[in-house]
């Protein structure tokens, strides 16, 4: 009788267990509205939705448009009347536009040479990381350490930091993504590695391989698609971070965007916002073109 109430028993104390799990959640949902109400901080202004109609209106209107619209006389005139100056909206606006594909290349780079370098020296890490690699357990418990480590720590935090140590520009931005990134190869990376075809180690094993002669073989097998897939993953995901990176002062897209906000241009804005949107779609479609090749050539 023990044996057979042994299931129930279990499934009753787990569910039990999830139940104290969403309470703790719910009482955390409270407890954050509660502290925000208490201090006064649970509000969206004082003309929240004037605002809103007025800055979206505003982004309605993307500064690209006058490039074929804009004025090619545009007068400024101080408020006695006279003079200030003139200025053809459309030659700005195009010269502007120039800085932007300067700026979104910059991003590109950002990410993608920060994704690569996190890519590399992820890649031993994670054969380390993984359980059945065969790594000393302290080996592994200190790999895994340091993953965790440079996972939890954010982009712009390593940012700042490298700022500090590098100075401006685009190699601090390639530097904290490649930190921040690290961690998550790895991590993914030594998951593929477990979650991997027993019989490929075992086959490996039974010949006198030894460990990593066995992960080198089955790279190919086991593991070449997972990689790849993970780093089109993350490539797309910080290719998209390294957009915001401009705000501590490692160029590309992020830099204008500072300075649009700072100035209320919000119609640049919308003009940013439209680009960061095209290149996150453009680099999900790229990533989606190569997986569906690789899971082709894997299923022959």
């Amino acid at each position: 009788m023990k044996c057979s109430s042994a299931p129930g028993a279990v499934a009753a104390l787990t569910q039990w267990r999830w139940q104290w799990v969403l309470l703790a959640y719910a009482a955390l949902i409270a407890a954050s509205l509660g502290s925000l109400l208490v201090q006064g901080e649970l509000s969206f202004g004082r003309n929240p939705y004037q605002n809103l109609v007025r800055t979206l209106d505003e982004l309605s209107r993307p500064s690209f448009l006058d490039l074929w619209f804009g004025e090619p006389r545009l007068e400024y005139r101080s408020d006695d009347g006279r003079l200030l100056r003139v200025e053809d909206r459309r030659a700005v606006e195009a010269s502007w536009l120039r800085g932007l594909l300067e700026a979104t290349w910059t991003t590109l780079k950002i990410g993608t040479l920060g994704s690569f370098f996190a890519g590399v020296i992820a890649l031993p890490l994670g054969f380390l990381a993984a359980r059945n690699a065969g790594a000393p357990p302290w080996l592994a418990s200190a790999v895994r350490a340091l993953l965790d480590a440079t996972r939890s720590i954010h982009t712009l935090v390593f940012g700042l930091i490298y700022v500090g140590i590098v100075g401006l520009g685009p190699m601090a931005g390639i530097l904290a993504i490649a930190s921040h990134s690290l961690g998550s190869y790895g991590k993914l990376y030594a998951e593929a590695i477990e979650q991997a075809d027993a019989n490929l180690f075992e086959s490996g094993l039974a010949l006198g391989l030894a460990p990593w002669q066995v992960i080198a073989h089955a790279m190919r097998r086991g593991f070449y698609p997972a990689f790849v897939s993970t780093h089109l993953y993350l490539w797309e995901f910080n290719v998209r971070d390294s957009t915001v990176l401009g705000l501590i002062g490692a160029g590309g897209l992020g830099l204008l965007v500072s300075e649009a906000v700072s100035l209320f241009q919000w119609e640049r804005l919308a003009t940013l916002l439209i680009v960061i949107v095209a290149l996150v779609v453009a680099m999900d479609r790229l990533g989606a073109w190569v997986r569906g090749r690789l899971l082709r050539t894997a299923g022959r």
